[in-house]
């Protein structure tokens, strides 16, 4: 089979396996992936059990009780002793389950953290309906409606609920801005708001492109070839892609991207089920970097849709994937919608790596166990020393250029990067727990936004902030927090604060952009594998 673009067939984030608390009926009409194709799932024997047992309590027991409730609570003891992620989602939650691979949602289109208890809008969404209104970075929301959120105990998930919702729906907004007396009111028609799921395409050097993938959406393949033309008008030579945390999404997306890289008749990734034919997923030759030196980086949270990538790399002997083991998620889930707004998502096959390889790891012993494996990794010393990594002899496969791989518990890098915590230090440890580094980076670019409202690039951003005295004010904005000083740890951890700060406030006044280019100084795993290059 060639490449498809078809949604039907999703491999869902490993977060969503933690999804509990649902919500139906037993004996109810189906609905796959978006809600076509219905089909009746009919109890039978044992399912016409439960039902006997509900309308007995409903009819004859002594207290009055609800038959839904029974139900909510007996589907998850039904899925419990299932793989870890065919998952049973409520309806209340569905949809903001599904924005996350959908590529956008219904929204005012602002970016904004919790800062001395008012909502501090850091970024402003270009062609947004805030920005169209008017709204601006460092601005406050005081009041969303008639409902009053700074100053009292909100959850960020509270005020998101209140920002969002269906495209065209009306919301006003209470803002204050620095410099003005009054409350500055708005009424904002929610619009349709791009979620990235690439965070970052740039140039890590003259030679060398850079594209960090956050997760496979619907929009990723799209946004992933943008990234790959802007990087070869720019000279580009050799790629990194960088799925470290990447969980996960369509299967679709993930394979149209290896396209780009194989040349035709090649093997991506098959799945196969008790119910599903045998699928091959088979390069078509027309990608337009089918030569391209290209490197990998994963890690332990590296899962499903960034297996097979990394997979697909390593088998065809395409590139050399680096960095940490990952998770270890082989199965393919499909998203089956029911009558009262809810669904399941319900693993129906296993895929498998080019050179036939399951990448599944064990969860025979229950999903607390299954869950717990990277505490056990770390615990056990795999984060730091890839010798305490081993592999059962009887999962080994050899790829076609004579590389031994294996099979049964992720995809173990050609390269191994330890984790890097030289410059850590309990003062350091105490400034990230509390995200004072966080809060000082945006109160330095709110108190500086004038100034910075100019600056266009990362470069432009340290010619400024190397002139400020940005850790001597750190020090104090964390005393006045709570965290005592500390000369020995602050000399011990001094460059990784100071990186991480700048880069934290290049974030805040240029995005993404300016992040990742200063951040890069702290990342051993991206700069061992521009290095494997030469």
């Amino acid at each position: 089979m060639g490449i498809k673009n078809s949604k039907n067939t999703v491999l869902f984030p490993i977060l969503l396996a933690c999804a509990v608390v649902l919500g139906m009926m037993l004996n109810s009409v189906f609905q796959k992936g978006t809600g076509v194709d219905p089909g009746i799932f009919q109890l039978q024997n044992s399912g016409n059990k439960l039902d006997i047992v509900l309308d007995m309590i409903e009819e004859d027991y002594v207290d009055t009780v609800s038959s839904v409730d029974l139900v909510e609570k007996a589907i998850p003891a039904i899925l419990k002793d299932l793989d870890p992620h065919t998952v049973y989602i409520p309806a209340k939650d569905l949809q903001r389950v599904n924005e996350d691979l959908k590529g956008n949602f219904g929204g005012i289109g602002v970016q904004f953290i919790r800062y001395q208890d008012t909502v501090a809008i850091v970024k402003v969404i270009p062609g947004g309906p805030s920005e169209i209104a008017g709204i601006k970075a460092g601005d406050r929301i005081v009041m969303v409606d008639d409902s009053l959120v700074a100053g009292v105990k909100m959850t960020d998930s509270d005020i998101i609920d209140r920002l969002k919702g269906p495209k065209g729906t009306p919301v006003k907004i209470g803002i204050y801005r620095r410099g003005e007396k009054a409350i500055i009111d708005k009424e904002l028609l929610r619009g349709s708001i791009p979620v990235a799921s690439v965070d970052v395409a740039y140039m890590i050097s003259d030679t060398t492109g850079y594209i960090k993938v956050s997760r496979f959406a619907a929009t990723t393949y799209f946004e992933f070839s943008e990234g790959l033309q802007k990087l070869s008008d720019l000279g580009m030579k050799q790629l990194i892609v960088d799925l470290r945390g990447n969980t996960g999404g369509y299967l679709s997306e993930a394979t149209n991207m290896i396209n780009e890289f194989l040349h035709e008749g090649k093997m991506i990734v098959y799945t196969h089920g008790k119910s599903q034919p045998k699928t091959d997923y088979m390069s078509n030759g027309k990608g337009q970097f089918k030569d391209l030196p290209i490197m990998v980086l994963i890690d332990e949270a590296s899962a499903s849709a960034s297996e097979i990538f990394a997979g697909a790399i390593q088998d065809n002997d395409r590139g050399k994937i680096v960095g940490r083991r990952s998770f270890g998620k082989g199965l393919v889930q499909e998203q089956r919608r029911l009558p009262d707004g809810s669904a399941l998502r319900l693993t129906v096959a296993r895929y498998y790596t080019p050179t036939g390889r399951c990448i599944q790891k064990s969860y025979a012993n229950g999903k607390e166990d299954y869950y717990n494996d990277l505490n056990h990794r770390f615990l056990n010393g795999e984060f730091e020393k890839r010798d305490s990594i081993h592999f059962n002899d009887s999962l080994k496969y050899v790829t076609p250029g004579g590389n031994i791989v294996y099979g049964g518990g992720g995809i173990m890098p050609d390269v191994f990067i330890p984790v890097d915590t030289s410059g850590y230090s309990d003062y350091y440890r105490e400034l990230r727990g509390k995200g004072v580094i966080y809060q000082y980076a945006f109160s330095f670019v709110d108190d500086h936004r004038k100034e910075m409202l100019e600056l266009k690039d990362y470069k432009s951003v340290l010619a400024f902030i190397n002139h400020q005295p940005i850790v001597k004010e750190l020090v104090a904005y964390a005393k006045d927090k709570g965290v005592k000083p500390d000369s020995h740890g602050l000399a011990q951890s001094l460059n990784v604060i100071e990186i991480q700060l700048k880069a934290y406030i290049a974030r805040d006044a240029i995005d993404d952009e300016g992040f990742y280019p200063i951040i890069k100084d702290l990342d051993r795993t991206l700069l061992e594998a521009e290095g494997l290059f030469k």
